[in-house]
């Protein structure tokens, strides 16, 4: 959205319901109703505060300056909310403490497993759980012009979509390669 189009766009409202997966489980952002089209010579906008609380970039919240790592912030919940499987009116502790400060604070504590989704823990491979969190970490930062624009962030993902799919095939005895990427994997004995 930001780099893709021509004119890029800040949707200022990214959260799991405005995402919805294809046929091929390929992500479109949908809700379209808060997004502004940016000029190009623009680095952000200056609006009354929109979107929904629990995603909003607390920067913008607090200067009313929306930027295209105002929508990073709000993915980055995303993910948070992806690996938890809580949303972020669902958590609270009772120090009052937040789903992104617990996921940030468990992260760096090499806790993580303790806010894990059971089934994520169960089902996906540690490591990409691993990198996806610090991921979502960098996204969450508190100063937006530290966290990875979202080209930055599609390229991890799809870096590590790429990663996972070689290692599926690795179980199986022949080269994997599709239109976009390549990978020649061992026989196994």
């Amino acid at each position: 959205m930001h780099s893709a189009a021509s004119i890029p766009i800040f949707h200022r409202d990214i959260k799991s319901s405005n995402i919805l997966l294809d046929h091929n489980y390929s992500a479109k952002v949908s809700d379209f109703g808060t997004s502004k089209s940016v000029p190009l010579d623009k680095t952000h906008l200056t609006t009354e505060v929109q979107g929904t609380f629990g995603y909003m970039d607390s920067e913008y919240f607090q200067s009313s300056k929306f930027t295209d790592k105002s929508d990073t912030y709000s993915f980055g919940v995303t993910l948070v909310e992806i690996l938890t499987g809580k949303t972020p009116f669902s958590f609270a502790k009772d120090d009052g403490e937040n789903l992104v400060a617990s996921f940030i604070s468990l992260t760096r504590e090499n806790q993580l497993v303790q806010i894990l989704n059971p089934q994520v823990v169960r089902e996906a491979e540690m490591e990409h759980v691993g990198a996806i969190a610090e991921l979502a970490t960098r996204c969450l930062r508190l100063n937006g012009k530290k966290r990875p624009s979202m080209k930055e962030v599609s390229t991890e993902l799809e870096g590590l979509r790429y990663t996972q799919r070689c290692l599926e095939k690795f179980q199986e005895p022949q080269s994997f390669k599709d239109e976009q990427h390549s990978c020649t994997l061992p026989v196994k004995p």
